[in-house]
């Protein structure tokens, strides 16, 4: 049989048109916006990969479900809808929706950690960092060696390193961790998966000392996907049957829907603990809503039961990782450094290897996803020093290991031809590299400062 395309699973049945403001006008948005992509008004974008939260397309099918929202302050029918069907993927006991995957964090962690604890995870992403630190506990990354260096090319760079696991619960004690975190896919690593065997080593530790594991399943479908194509034993199961052991591992997980949910709001806390969830859901009532809607419309809730049946759909992932794979493959082929092999939701680029006359006190990876923008309009994200650094007393500051600009390419948006445009910017800015410089930070908040700081060019 020939080799064929792998075509998107859909057809287009509407559009939103996009703007193309000049690169004068691209100019003056980035001054505007103190040199800070997330500053920028949406129209002055022309591919927009910021996230991939939140920012796909809904299918008929979801369009059609909204339409049968209940809005029901207690007790909708679109509750049970979806209560029926987050617990049959992952087979938790209890399930509390919230408006986004950080509500479900905050309030998970607030219930469940304390001030002196630490978190090990295999990476920490941006919110659930800032919500155990204020919760005054530490965010320890725990990711195997091979995930910090982009250019090992391994078929599961996400996993939990087992023996630096060990050695935390030996330095802080069993008794100041609440809980063992594992992100599926790992964002802050480059998009990479989590493998079913390191999932089963990690769960034998927290057995070992009474510890409660955690899924941070945003990307469950797609980790589940690269389950099938690359763990032995595991090419004839189904997404929904992997999807389904992953969660039987562990205790509980926090969802963004706007993820594999393929919704644009939504999310959700599922545990096995009916003591802890139900103080969840007291704080649920207090900070998001009752807890048979928590935060969210009634159509929400429906939209986000059908695209969680959806994203499991074996057409689908195969397309979504060829088309993630496809970007990453055209940019390094062009010899531009990048996280291998490509991640499921995301083309990472490695600054530090594009940029390295530039420190990392001057932000490299933001300095290259400014001028992304500037050449051509594409917007991605800084997952650097800006994102990661930890300023210190006296001062200075300590590095991310890794300066990544992410390419996060929203769920069934883009077609092959925007890719091949992003793919021509990409290229084109990595050979003018020698005459990037770096910025500095003249504007910043004490939490999630990567999402209002202003720079200024050094």
């Amino acid at each position: 049989m020939p080799h064929r395309s792998i075509i998107e699973p859909f057809k287009i049945k509407s559009v939103q048109s996009i703007d193309l403001p000049t690169v004068e006008e691209r100019e003056e948005a980035l001054q505007g916006a103190g040199y800070n992509l997330f500053g920028l008004h949406a129209d002055a974008v022309i591919i927009d990969l910021l996230t991939d939260s939140g920012t796909g397309a809904m299918s008929a099918r979801q369009w059609a479900g909204m339409m049968l929202g209940d809005e029901s302050y207690a007790g909708g029918r679109s509750f049970f809808k979806f209560e029926s069907t987050v617990k049959d993927i992952t087979g938790y006991a209890e399930v509390i929706p919230t408006h986004q995957g950080r509500a479900a964090e905050r309030i998970l962690f607030a219930n469940a950690v304390k001030e002196g604890d630490v978190v090990p995870s295999n990476t920490h992403f941006d919110t659930t960092r800032a919500n155990v630190e204020y919760q005054g506990a530490e965010a320890r990354d725990i990711v195997i060696e091979e995930g910090r260096d982009p250019a090992i090319v391994l078929p599961f760079k996400g996993n939990l390193d087992i023996s630096a696991l060990q050695a935390t619960i030996a330095d802080v004690g069993a008794d100041r961790i609440p809980m063992v975190m594992v992100t599926v896919t790992n964002n802050s690593g480059g998009g990479q998966p989590v493998s079913i065997a390191n999932l089963r080593a990690v769960r034998e530790v927290c057995d070992e000392h009474g510890l409660p594991m955690i899924l941070d399943a945003c990307r469950f479908a797609e980790n589940a996907w690269f389950i099938k194509l690359r763990e032995e034993g595991y090419a004839d199961k189904t997404p929904r049957e992997i999807a389904r052991e992953m969660f039987s591992i562990a205790d509980g997980c926090t969802m963004s829907a706007k993820k594999d949910g393929l919704a644009n709001i939504g999310g959700f806390l599922a545990l096995n603990d009916p003591d802890l969830a139900g103080k969840c859901r007291n704080l649920l009532i207090l900070t998001e809503g009752f807890p048979t809607y928590g935060g969210l419309a009634g159509y929400d809730l429906e939209a986000i039961a059908v695209g969680l049946e959806e994203v499991l759909d074996e057409n689908y992932l195969r397309y979504r990782i060829r088309s993630t794979e496809y970007l990453a493959e055209k940019v390094y082929a062009a010899g531009v450094p990048i996280v291998r092999p490509a991640g499921g939701h995301a083309v990472y680029l490695d600054a530090k290897a594009l940029l390295p006359h530039i420190p990392p006190d001057q932000y490299p990876a933001q300095a290259l996803a400014v001028e992304l923008y500037r050449n051509g309009g594409v917007r991605g994200v800084e997952i650097g020093s800006v994102m990661f650094g930890k300023l210190q007393p006296d001062g200075s500051e300590t590095p991310a290991p890794m300066e990544l600009v992410r390419l996060a390419i929203p769920r069934r948006t883009y077609t092959q031809s925007h890719i091949d445009f992003v793919a021509e910017v990409v290229i084109d800015v990595a050979m003018g590299a020698a005459d990037m410089g770096g910025y500095r930070i003249v504007e910043q908040a004490p939490w999630l400062r990567h999402f209002t700081a202003r720079f200024e060019p050094v």
